[in-house]
């Protein structure tokens, strides 16, 4: 009898516990630590920021195109509209920190040691370390096994181009 008794009481308590934060929410939250007037559902760490926002689609977009939702034409669009409001907001963010300096700082990307590759037909290319052309598709110059002038392959111990003349560099 005694066991039954107990069991009953164990049992009552597990559905006190379980259904009070139901039908008392305003206790359960101030015994959790939270205040009674705090908003629901809301990420006090949400950063509505006009940068962190455009940044937050552009991944979303990108997500969205993965996973098949967004069509190329969209995503395209989506993504030049995105893109100049996070620049926007970057320069704006930037502005506000460079005011307070009084100069601003011109920076440039270091030149590269390498050549740059040459395609015969279109000339150097931007891309560093290609070994074909992206317009037409053939291979650059600078490609080990292949003619720097026309792209042709070469023989093994060549040291002229069978096909231009071009003179091989050892």
């Amino acid at each position: 009898m005694l066991e039954l008794i107990a069991g009953i009481l164990l049992v009552a308590g597990a559905v006190y516990f379980v259904l009070r934060p139901i039908l008392r929410p305003e206790l359960a939250a101030n015994d959790t630590g939270d205040a009674a007037g705090a908003n629901e559902g809301e990420d006090p760490d949400d950063d509505f920021s006009p940068r962190a926002v455009a940044l937050r689609a552009l991944k979303e977009i990108e997500f969205d195109r993965a996973t098949g939702k967004l069509s190329d034409a969209d995503y395209d669009a989506l993504k030049g509209k995105y893109t100049s409001e996070a620049l926007a907001a970057l320069r704006a963010e930037s502005g506000e920190r460079g005011a307070g300096s009084g100069s601003t700082v011109e920076r440039t990307a270091p030149r590269s040691p390498l050549p740059l590759s040459t395609c015969p037909a279109h000339g150097p290319r931007p891309e560093p370390g290609a070994q074909f052309c992206s317009e037409c598709g053939r291979r650059l110059g600078a490609a080990p096994g292949y003619c720097a002038r026309c792209g042709t392959s070469l023989e093994r111990e060549a040291r002229y181009c069978h096909s231009c003349g071009a003179r091989v560099a050892a």
